[in-house]
Formats: structure tokens, sequence, C-alpha cells
């Protein structure tokens, strides 16, 4: 299964100065940094990768998580990529043809850096150790995976087996020197037969090796409440997508198939100007362990404008 499908090209309203809504964030200052999934501004970095990382710093930006194919994943993935690529209009992955020395240099120069790099299962598989040698020369803990594969969750004993093969990546992770950490969609979440999915995922995988990523969107989109997931696996949780939704939808199907989250981007919006508490859910991140607060617009009628009024926001509740 390939990252979302669907990415819209940048608007042309200004980088600063978006509006906030009339409620005001309520959160003490944390004086933690905060940042972006790099999916967010896809096309922009294909088009100029150093002007849009220059535009991410100057609103405020200091942690990035890059996403795949790299030149060193698994070539299924790099072929697979080239498909999708046909779908969104871009084909810029990765480091966007730079060398991972000249990507050092140009994030160092805005006062970047890299926590974690979502990668695919094949990579993770085939790879670890060019992924974990990249991974460390950039200075990231994680290797994210950012979604499990269609054919890795078709049933419920699936996802007993998918955490039997998450251990096994996490503890080939360790050796390398990362941390593997799995980014969760809005599938898993209906009970089966009594039982949740990703709960027996999550009960069955070793805290010491398999950490968690949370997406604020799809876990709400698939009926959870992200707060409660959040107190539940204290200490589990190192990142987070932070997103915000109009309104209170959900899922038509199980959240599994491209359908079911195409129908849910019309409702994605800005940090603050949707209605989940993100207040909240950062609090309540912030308790159970978690490490890096990452904003990701999967897509938005002004990109520029979406990505600077999350900044803002952030702000506001006292990152920087």
């Amino acid at each position: 299964m390939k990252r979302r499908n669907f990415l819209a090209a940048a608007g042309t309203a200004a980088l600063m100065g978006c509006a906030m809504p009339g409620r005001q964030p309520f959160a003490a200052a944390t004086g933690r940094k905060f940042g972006i999934q790099l999916w967010s501004v896809a096309k922009m970095l294909s088009d100029d990768f150093e002007g849009t990382i220059a535009m991410l710093a100057g609103l405020g930006y200091r942690e990035l998580e890059l996403y795949g194919p790299y030149t060193f994943s698994d070539p299924r993935q790099i072929e697979g990529w080239k498909k999708t690529a046909q779908i969104v209009g871009f084909s810029g992955s990765g480091f966007f043809g730079l060398s991972t020395e000249r990507v050092k240099a140009v994030l160092a120069s805005h006062g970047l850096t890299v926590p974690s790099m979502h990668t695919d299962l094949f990579t993770l598989q085939t790879r670890m150790g060019e992924l974990a040698d990249t991974a460390r020369a950039l200075g990231a803990t994680y290797v994210t995976l950012p979604s499990l594969p269609a054919d890795k969750r078709a049933t419920f004993d699936d996802y007993t087996r998918a955490a039997d093969l998450f251990n096994a990546i996490g503890r080939d992770a360790s050796r390398h020197g990362v941390r593997f950490a799995y980014h969760n969609h809005g599938y898993g979440l209906a009970p089966v037969n009594g039982k949740v999915p990703l709960d027996t995922l999550l009960d069955a995988t070793d805290p010491a090796h398999v950490f968690l990523e949370m997406d604020t969107y799809w876990t709400t989109a698939g009926g959870a409440d992200p707060k409660d997931y959040l107190a539940r696996y204290k200490g589990r949780y190192r990142m987070v997508h932070l997103k915000d939704m109009k309104g209170q939808h959900r899922f038509a199907g199980d959240g599994g198939a491209p359908a079911d989250w195409i129908a849910m981007f019309p409702y994605l919006t800005y940090l603050g100007d949707g209605s989940l508490d993100m207040a909240g859910i950062i609090a309540a991140a912030k308790e159970s362990g978690v490490e890096h607060f990452f904003v990701e617009q999967d897509r938005a009628d002004d990109l520029m404008a979406a990505i600077a009024g999350s900044a803002s926001y952030m702000k506001k509740l006292g990152f920087n």
C-alpha cells in the first residue's frame, strides 16, 4: 500500500499572518520544537527542494520527517513509487536527487533536524543496514512504517502475525542502532468478535523494540479517541501526526481502502481551525511520553495558508 495518493498544489496565500479561530489554545508553554511530515509539501519539494526547506524554517518548523522511497530502498518499492508518481503528478521522494551530505548541509543551514524517516515494509525487511546507516548520518532516531500493507491485515489473525513481524523488525532496528516505529491509519479500529485488531497488534508487540506514531485524524476517522490510546499505551507513542477535522466524520467503510481516505480529505483543515480537541490531544501526548510533534497536511485548498496556520497554532501553544 502506498502513501496517500492525492495532494493539492500549493496555494498563493502569504506565508504568515493566517487568521486563527476565535477559541484560544489553553496549554501552557512547552518550549518544545514542532515539525512537519514532508509528504505535506511533496510537490513543492519536487519543484524546489532548498527553497521549500527555507520556507518551512521561516514558518517556524524545526523538525522534519522524511518519506521514501530512497535510492537504497528495496527495488520493489522504488518500482511501485513510479506508478504512484504518475497519479500524484510529481516524482520526488527521499532526498530529491541530492546527496546525504548536501541534504544535511541544507537542513543545518536552517536549523532543522530529522528525527524520523518514513519507509516501507520491503526496505525494513531487506535494507535495514543501509536505512539505519542513512538515518544515523542524518541524526534520525526512528525508521517508521507509515502503513500496514493491505495483504498483511486482511483478517484478524493477520494482526497477530503482523505483531510477530514488527517484533522481528524492531529487534533488527535496535541491533543497527535505530528504533522501529509504526504509524497507524484508521483501519483495525472496528471490533471483530469483540476484539479490536489494533489493540491486539499493540499488545503483542515488544515495547522495547516497537514504538508508535499516532495519526490524530485517521484515529478519529476510525472511530477511536486519540487521547484514550495515548493514555492506555503510555510510553509507547513517541511521535504524533497532528491534523484537524472540520465537523465530526467517520469512515464509511473500515478505513482500509483508498476510497475511505479520499472521502475524508474534504474535512481536513489546519490545526485549530477544526473540531478536534487539538490542545487536549497535545497535552495527552506530552503526558504519554511523545517526543516529536509533526504537522501533516494530506491535502488543502490552500496549502500555504494551511501549513502557516498550523505553525501559528503550535506557537500559540508554546512550541518553538
